[in-house]
C-alpha cells in the first residue's frame, strides 16, 4: 500500500519502506488509476517531450505571444548565459531561461505541460532539463523528476490549492516552486526528508503572492514569476541538500498557504482586478490589446 495524503505521510512511506518519493507516487497510481507501472510511465513520458519541446522551442526560436506582451526571453537570457559574464551560477539561470521559455510558449498558444497549470507550466520542466544537464541525468531519472513532483502537487491540490483564481498565484508558482524542489532534491542524490524541506523552503517564500494578470493574460507577471520561481526552487533544494531544516513542517506551510488563500481578496485572485493589473501601466496595457481607454486603476480609486 502506498496512500498518502500529506508530505508527512509520503516521506514516512519512502523511509519505511526504503524507497524514493517517485516510487511512492508510482505506486500510489498504479492503486488508485489501475494501471500498469508501464503504462503510467509511458504517459508521463509523453508529457516529459511536450515539456522538453516546449522548452527547446523559448530557447532558440523567436516566440512572441499573440498579445506582443511576452516573448524573447528565455532565449535573450541563454544568449546571455553563453557569453559568460553573469553573477548567478549557471545551472540557476539555465533553469530560469527554460522555466520563462516555456511559459512563453504558452503565452504564444504553443503546446505545454501543466505542472500544475498552464501559469505556473514553466518552472518544473525548467528546473529539469537544467539540473539534468548539469548531473548527466539519465531518462529514467528525469521521468523519476516529474513523478517525485507530481507526488507534492497532488498533496498540495489535495489539502489546499494549486490555481491562481483560488489561492493567488502562490498556489500555482508557489506549488510548482515546491515540487520542482523536491524532485531536484531526489535528483541529486537526497533523501527523502531533504525533499520536504525543500518543499517548506520554497512554499514558505511563495506565501501571499497575489494572482493580478495585468489584461488578464497568463503572461505578465507570470512569465517572470516562473522564472523566479524556479530560482527559488533551486537554492531551496540546494539548502535542503546542505542540510538546513525549516521551522515549519511542510504540511504546515502548505496549511498556511491555504488559509491565506481563503482570506486574500477576490480582486488578487487571477481577476486582474487587482495588483499589477490595476496598475496604470497595466489598465493601458489592457488597452492596447483589446482596444478601448484604459479604465481608472482600481488602486487609485
Amino acid at each position: 500500500m502506498a496512500n498518502f495524503k500529506t508530505v508527512a505521510e509520503l516521506i514516512s512511506i519512502a523511509e519505511q519502506e526504503n524507497k524514493k518519493i517517485s516510487d511512492v507516487m508510482l505506486a500510489q497510481e498504479v492503486e488508485i488509476s489501475g494501471k500498469t507501472i508501464d503504462e503510467i510511465w509511458e504517459q508521463m513520458e509523453k508529457a516529459y517531450d511536450v515539456m522538453e519541446k516546449a522548452v527547446q522551442r523559448g530557447i532558440t526560436e523567436d516566440i512572441r505571444s499573440h498579445s506582443g506582451l511576452t516573448g524573447g526571453a528565455g532565449k535573450k537570457l541563454q544568449a546571455y548565459i553563453q557569453k559568460g559574464d553573469f553573477l548567478s551560477g549557471e545551472t540557476v539561470l539555465d533553469a530560469v531561461s527554460k522555466a520563462m521559455s516555456t511559459n512563453e510558449v504558452n503565452a504564444a498558444m504553443g503546446t505545454i505541460c501543466a505542472t500544475p497549470t498552464a501559469g505556473a507550466a514553466g518552472i518544473v520542466p525548467g528546473t529539469l532539463f537544467s539540473v539534468a544537464q548539469k548531473l548527466n541525468a539519465s531518462k529514467e531519472d528525469q521521468i523519476r523528476f516529474l513523478f517525485a513532483s507530481g507526488a507534492i502537487g497532488y498533496v498540495v491540490a489535495n489539502n489546499a490549492f494549486i490555481a491562481g483564481a483560488t489561492g493567488g498565484c502562490q498556489a500555482e508558482t508557489g506549488s510548482a516552486s515546491a515540487m520542482a524542489a523536491a524532485a531536484i532534491v531526489e535528483i541529486a542524490g537526497g533523501t527523502p526528508s531533504q525533499s520536504a524541506q525543500a518543499v517548506a523552503i520554497a512554499l514558505q517564500n511563495m506565501l501571499g503572492l497575489v494572482c493580478d494578470p495585468v489584461a488578464g493574460l497568463v503572461e505578465v507577471p507570470c512569465v517572470k514569476r516562473n522564472a523566479i520561481g524556479a530560482s527559488i526552487a533551486m537554492v531551496a533544494a540546494d539548502m535542503a541538500l546542505a542540510d538546513i531544516t525549516f521551522a515549519i513542517p511542510a504540511d504546515e506551510v502548505i496549511d498556511a498557504m491555504y488559509r491565506i488563500g481563503k482570506t486574500m481578496p477576490h480582486t488578487l485572485k487571477e481577476t486582474a482586478l487587482g495588483g499589477l493589473a490595476a496598475t496604470p501601466t497595466g489598465k493601458e496595457l489592457e488597452a492596447k490589446v483589446f482596444g478601448g481607454q484604459p479604465t481608472k486603476s482600481e488602486s487609485k480609486s
